[in-house]
């Protein structure tokens, strides 16, 4: 990671391979139901303890998708939900927050990424993500979608910023 990571200022990611292995479960009422990593999870709170705005871009549309991500500490109006280009939610996102495209990090592992995690000051994606992603990301995880890719990536940029500490009292208060 050659990357200034000092200049990272939020986070944001696609679910389906990246905040999940990409597996859909349809439920008997059509909900599509997925699993994410709860160490994933963990990063994504510490990172908002820590000040960083996270938000998701994703072309999925299951409302339970808000609810783990709500879950996690992440603000319900930064859920976008069934991006078809997913630039306009990510300029929302930034302009919400007064961010500069560059101090956003951005997660993506499939040809719908591309354009955010060429925009964004860091693209990250999984170790399997599709090679075309791969070709363009900044950063190439060592850890699989789902699997420890947002914990690695964002662990790495708050301890590399002085910002990873548990504070179990904002935690209890938060969370």
């Amino acid at each position: 990671m050659e990357r200034d990571l000092s200049k990272i200022k939020a986070f944001a990611f696609d679910i389906d391979g990246v905040a999940t292995d990409g597996g859909v479960f349809c439920g008997s009422d059509g909900d599509l139901l997925r699993t994410y990593d709860a160490k994933d999870g963990f990063s994504i709170r510490m990172a908002i303890l820590n000040g960083f705005p996270v938000g998701v871009i994703t072309g999925g549309s299951s409302e339970s998708i808000r609810k783990r991500m709500v879950t996690s500490g992440v603000n319900p109006e930064d859920v976008f939900l069934h991006c078809r280009d997913k630039r306009e939610q990510f300029a929302l996102f930034c302009q919400r927050y007064g961010l500069d495209p560059k101090e956003v990090m951005y997660f993506g592992d499939d040809v719908p990424d591309m354009a955010v995690m060429q925009a964004s000051g860091c693209g990250v994606c999984p170790a399997d993500a599709v090679e075309e992603v791969k070709a363009i990301a900044d950063w190439v995880s060592d850890y699989p979608g789902g699997k420890g890719c947002l914990r690695h990536s964002i662990e790495t940029v708050l301890r590399s910023q002085g910002k990873w500490c548990f504070d179990a009292q904002a935690y209890k208060q938060r969370f």
